[in-house]
């Protein structure tokens, strides 16, 4: 090898960075909106299938009064407890109402608790994990305090706890969103305080500061944009979570009530009363809180790969 041919193949790698920095720059956002995720698709085929479950879902939550064959709520005593036929393609409950329509309809009240509380209790641990990165001192003492006494408890614990205080009812549904929205608090609180501890120390929020920012320009302008990723990562993780609280909350008598349809619910009326004389009744909320929770944790691990560059495969 002659003494040139490094100085080429540098001159190389640095014209193909040079053109690869111009073609990013160039491209327009929703260029790198869809090169994102046709990559996702291509090389996360497991998230690609999350996506799908969740996407389903979501069909079915959107076009329940079209998709569902029958009334939900509608009571039908010469099908009491039908077993699965063309007539009812899951079977009939105790009531004569159809399986498959309560399991659509269960979709709605699944990903409105789910969608609500993840969102809320997301949120709220961002604000409070950017607060006591860059305030420090007490502040910062307190915020992890409070955070300590939450973590100690385990999710459905402390979700029992809210929604026993709180109170259940037909229409306290906000009550079982506050309930499983309270300890994902802690746990979002905690891994955006660790992301924006490094950001706090960088020179440009030094520099933001010396010009004259005030403190809630700097937390919320320039520092919560750079952990939106773990925020995202967390708040697909959380859904999964939250719509098995709720289906566990309702299990329990503390969430919706009839004739709401709700996966736990019907695990806990007819799921268990009928067990051995109506399986189907339990095995098709089951299937269906499976899949769900199954779906946003394959598409919440696939999507923390993409967004971390330190978890990236090739």
């Amino acid at each position: 090898m002659t003494r040139a041919e490094p100085r080429v193949a540098s001159e190389r790698a640095t014209s193909a960075e040079e053109i690869a920095k111009r073609r990013y720059l160039e491209s327009t956002g929703r260029r790198r909106f869809v090169h994102f995720w046709a990559d996702f698709i291509r090389r996360r085929p497991l998230g690609t299938a999350g996506a799908v479950l969740i996407i389903v879902m979501l069909l079915a939550a959107a076009f329940a009064d079209v998709i569902a064959p029958y009334d939900p709520t509608a009571i039908n005593f010469p099908d009491l407890l039908k077993p699965p036929s063309p007539q009812h393609l899951l079977g009939a409950d105790n009531f004569g109402r159809d399986v498959l329509s309560r399991v659509i309809f269960g979709s709605r009240t699944a990903l409105l608790v789910g969608f609500t509380a993840s969102l809320v209790g997301c949120t709220l641990g961002l604000v409070l994990g950017v607060a006591g990165a860059y305030l420090g001192g007490r502040t910062d003492q307190i915020i992890q305090r409070l955070m300590d006494v939450l973590l100690s408890f385990p999710l459905i614990v402390i979700a029992i706890a809210v929604v026993a205080a709180l109170g259940a009812g037909e229409d306290k549904i906000i009550n079982v969103i506050a309930a499983i929205t309270v300890p994902i608090v802690p746990r979002v609180a905690r891994v955006v305080r660790s992301s924006a501890l490094s950001i706090v120390q960088m020179p440009y929020i030094e520099a933001t500061r010396s010009v004259g920012a005030g403190a809630i320009r700097i937390m919320f302008r320039h520092i919560a944009p750079n952990v939106f990723a773990p925020y995202l990562i967390m708040l697909t993780a959380f859904l999964g979570q939250a719509i098995l609280l709720e289906a566990s909350l309702s299990f329990l008598g503390l969430g919706v009530f009839e004739p709401t349809a709700s996966w736990g619910l019907m695990l806990r009326g007819a799921g268990m009363q009928f067990l051995q004389q109506a399986p189907w009744l339990a095995i098709a909320p089951g299937v269906a809180i499976s899949m769900a929770v199954f779906g946003f944790n394959l598409f919440g691990d696939s999507l923390r790969d993409a967004l971390d560059p330190r978890l990236r495969t090739g």
